[in-house]
């Protein structure tokens, strides 16, 4: 089958990472983290490889239907997929989100905090987003630590949508606090 990409050709660059929309050949690890039980256990869970492909369309789909979705995170000095992180809202989502997910190989580096900045300032100074969330299970002590270290608070609890159906809480800032904040981070 002939692939036609439609896909933006945007790239944002950190210190250590490229962050660019999925590409056909970020699946294979996509599929490999969605299986990981340590990893899944706070997205959503574990997710059969027919499952994960739907993910991953969904990823790259966002990008063509909304103009922005997950990049998928690039280490540049081995050109390894370690996960995706950016700007999601999709129908009956509690608000406009600034997620992440890394793989078990990538947590504890600090990849998610240095993505998740890089995507803070996109969403909000190319989105024009004047609210980012990140939507966090309970017991996610790490996601929580880290909304923590981009300025964000606890705002409120929310239910997502289904298939999902769990309750979450909502972290969170304005654009103004994120603008404010980010003078003083350093990445």
């Amino acid at each position: 089958m002939k692939r036609v990409n439609t896909l933006p050709d945007i790239v944002l660059e950190t210190p250590r990472l490229w962050l660019r929309p999925p590409r056909p050949e970020d699946f294979e690890p996509f599929a490999a983290m969605s299986t990981d039980v340590e990893v899944m256990k706070h997205l959503g869970g574990v997710q059969p490889r027919p499952v994960a492909w739907r993910s991953f369309a969904g990823m790259a789909g966002s990008w063509s239907l909304l103009g922005f979705g997950m990049f998928s995170l690039i280490e540049k000095t081995t050109g390894r997929w370690l996960g995706r992180v950016g700007p999601i809202c999709p129908d009956g989502w509690p608000g406009t989100e600034v997620g992440w997910g890394v793989t078990r190989e990538a947590q504890g580096k600090g990849f998610a905090y240095e993505a998740a900045v890089a995507c803070m300032d996109y969403a909000v100074d190319v989105l024009g987003w004047t609210e980012v969330i990140h939507c966090i299970d309970d017991v996610n002590e790490r996601s929580a630590a880290l909304a923590q270290r981009l300025g964000s608070q606890r705002l409120r609890r929310a239910m997502m949508p289904p298939p999902l159906d769990l309750e979450l809480q909502v972290w969170g800032q304005t654009a103004d606090a994120w603008r404010e904040r980010r003078a003083s981070l350093a990445v």
